[in-house]
């Protein structure tokens, strides 16, 4: 495909953006290399619809027109107007597989959605009911690491809002910093540690948009206490309550795992655990004002002593495996809290 700047238009030259302004006169396709000019210019048809579904995709952040076409396009296409949104984390898509009357979009047949490439994650979003309550669940979300700038990777979650959720879940596979956690224990989120904003980047970059929220939200209660404390009185009922923790999770940009070093210094600054993920999704659904619950299922603990043995060393494989003998517990402990939810509204 052609860059956005490089269109064929007799109002500009190759390279100028104020060329392409008017989609009525310029478009961008997908041309094979036999279809260019002489001039190795590109004669292009798409649509003015199409042309600004290119130019979205090309973006790093959303207008809020877009993102209210999506959410029209799945409430449309379900029949449903969702109240809670959830996030499935690696190996968790499980989650969205007991959502009951589900209507499942595929991301490539969303308009103007990204799509996510890492295995774990399906790539579908998932709309119905679940405990009685309007659902809809990413079997899939969109990694720093994958080349995705951080308001897109969190653009689902603006999508969910309006779509007309009010609770963000959002689960995450991490590995244990804290000495006390095990293989497949979950600890529930009370605050993080933003790394990647430490390093200038935020999903909420640029300039504000009041329709989602604030320019300057406050974090400091990011994490719903009431959902926390009704979350640890359900895994007393399960029989889990030794595998429940309540800490700290860190992003970082991934996609290498963390070293001895940097293991050690998160440690130093309060981290439980750490992961890819999630911390940009709350930062979003804050801005918005939904409320938020979120966990880490524990499937490696990090080693913070050097050592050469290969089994210290943390793998994909290793966290899809934890994730899959887990998925019952987790999706036992979701459905309850949304019972739970159901019931008080």
């Amino acid at each position: 495909m052609c860059s956005r700047d490089c269109c064929s238009n007799p109002r500009g030259k190759a390279g100028d953006k104020s060329a392409i302004n008017d989609p009525a006169d310029s478009t961008i396709v997908p041309t094979a290399q036999s279809q260019l000019r002489s001039d190795n210019r590109i004669q292009c048809s798409l649509t003015p619809e199409e042309f600004r579904a290119v130019r979205v995709m090309n973006e790093d952040t959303y207008p809020y027109e877009v993102i209210q076409e999506i959410a029209d396009f799945i409430v449309k296409g379900s029949g449903i107007r969702p109240k809670i949104g959830i996030i499935c984390g690696s190996g968790l898509g499980s989650l969205a597989d007991i959502i009951q009357d589900a209507k499942v979009f595929e991301y490539e047949k969303i308009p103007n959605f990204p799509v996510s490439t890492v295995e774990g994650h399906a790539g579908r979003l998932v709309v119905g009911t679940l405990e009685g309550a309007n659902v809809m669940a990413m079997q899939g979300r969109f990694h720093f690491y994958e080349g995705y700038p951080l308001a897109k990777c969190s653009m689902p979650v603006r999508v969910m809002k309006l779509c007309g959720v009010e609770y963000l879940f959002a689960t995450n596979a991490a590995g244990g910093i804290n000495p006390k956690y095990a293989v497949g224990d979950i600890m529930l989120m009370h605050d993080h540690v933003n790394m990647l904003g430490f390093a200038g980047n935020s999903p909420l970059q640029g300039p504000n948009d009041p329709r989602f929220g604030p320019r300057f939200p406050a974090l400091v209660n990011s994490y719903n206490r009431d959902l926390i404390n009704k979350a640890i009185e359900i895994s007393k009922i399960m029989g889990i309550e030794s595998n429940i923790h309540v800490g700290v999770y860190s992003c970082l940009g991934g996609p290498t795992y963390e070293t001895i070093a940097e293991l050690k210094a998160l440690r130093m600054m309060g981290v439980d655990a750490v992961g890819m993920s999630t911390v940009h999704e709350v930062i979003t659904a804050r801005h918005c004002d939904m409320k938020v619950f979120a966990f880490s299922l524990i499937t490696n603990k990090c080693s913070i002593e050097y050592s050469d043995k290969k089994d210290d060393e943390a793998n994909h494989e290793e966290v899809m495996a934890v994730a899959k003998n887990r998925q019952k517990a987790c999706c036992e402990l979701v459905s309850r809290l949304i019972a739970e939810i159901q019931k008080g509204s």
